[in-house]
């Protein structure tokens, strides 16, 4: 599976009481379908996962999948801590249309010294994953250890990783650690991805047969069935794939060698965090960081010192449904909705 470009990890909006709010959800994706991002991740820590019950994350997986286009990527966030609650959702993620699984470490072994349970842990899940699965690299005792996501680059259904901050020196290292990774995708005739909803969207159907009665000499006649549509692709050789998982960081991380982003700012300004890789990749490195510097000052407030609030509110300002997080998470405060007011200025949609 071709990552390259900007995704969009979702929110997850509820309704006053806390219940789940599908049609919001159904809204949001429906118009993030219509930005330039290459795909969307539902369930990312954006979408509080872990607040979720077991019947609310497939409600939301299915939902999603139902209202984005066939075009977007679609990557399920997988925060399950055992190896059979991961596999079993990882499953129910790949018969809804998703295109890759995005893991995180487990909750209990978010320290350094249980890296061969990790390695483990990891190694068993992509075995027998029903999709390629993407590292989820946190921040703090919840990052993969470098060395340890370069070993994991050699399995054969670890295609990438996401990492919190993806600075130039981390992808660097990275990738001349996987340099002997080499993948073959299936990209469309322009090198965009394949997703496995294009695929069944553009399948063949058969031609009908011709009956013996509706033919004037009654003579049976064979029709051999013709496609009706079929989807032209072609293929590309991808390494392992490192993407950014901050706001502040895209520029540094592409110029490294990142092949994209998932930002969580992009879910309150996709628009603003799509033009800094689109200027990046049109060969313009002074407007790509222009573009770059008004993220950095946004992230800061919104997504570095709010968090999933600040990213909801972000969110209602560009006419996204963001609401309220759920508890224990708290609404932004009035002073706090004015500082994302401020730094959200200069990226409404």
């Amino acid at each position: 599976m071709l990552l390259e470009g900007l995704f969009l990890p979702l929110t997850t909006p509820f309704l006053p009481d806390g219940r789940l709010n599908l049609p919001k959800l159904r809204e949001n994706v429906a118009r993030y379908s219509k930005t330039p991002a290459v795909g969307l991740v539902t369930l990312s820590h954006v979408g509080q996962p872990s607040l979720l019950s077991d019947a609310e994350t497939e409600d939301a997986l299915c939902c999603v999948a139902d209202a984005a286009a066939a075009e977007k990527v679609l990557i399920a966030g997988v925060a399950r801590d055992s190896v059979i609650h991961t596999l079993k959702l990882i499953e129910f993620a790949a018969k809804c249309g998703y295109d890759a699984a995005l893991v995180p470490l487990p909750s209990m072994l978010r320290v350094p010294v249980f890296v061969r349970e990790a390695r483990t842990y990891f190694e068993t899940v992509a075995d027998s994953a029903a999709l390629p699965v993407i590292l989820d690299s946190g921040a703090g005792d919840a990052a993969i250890a470098t060395d340890l996501a370069i070993d994991l680059a050699k399995h054969r259904n670890i295609i990438a990783i996401v990492d919190a901050y993806a600075s130039a020196e981390w992808v660097e290292q990275l990738r001349e650690g996987s340099t002997e990774v080499r993948r073959e995708v299936t990209v469309t005739s322009v090198f965009g991805a394949v997703t496995g909803r294009m695929i069944a969207k553009h399948k063949p159907a058969l031609g009908a047969l011709v009956s013996a009665e509706s033919l004037s000499g009654g003579t049976a006649v064979a029709v051999a069935p013709t496609p009706v549509s079929t989807l032209k692709t072609r293929t590309k050789t991808v390494g392992f794939q490192m993407l950014c998982g901050s706001a502040a960081g895209i520029l540094d991380a592409v110029s490294a060698g990142a092949v994209g982003a998932i930002p969580p700012l992009s879910a309150s300004a996709p628009q603003a965090c799509y033009e800094v890789l689109a200027a990046w990749k049109d060969g313009d490195p002074a407007l790509a960081a222009e573009k770059q510097h008004r993220l950095r000052v946004a992230a800061a407030v919104v997504e570095e010192g709010l968090g999933v609030a600040g990213i909801k509110y972000g969110s209602d300002l560009n006419g996204y449904f963001g609401g309220r997080p759920r508890l224990p998470s708290l609404p932004l405060s009035g002073a706090e909705r004015e500082q994302v007011e401020a730094a959200m200025a200069g990226l409404r949609n």
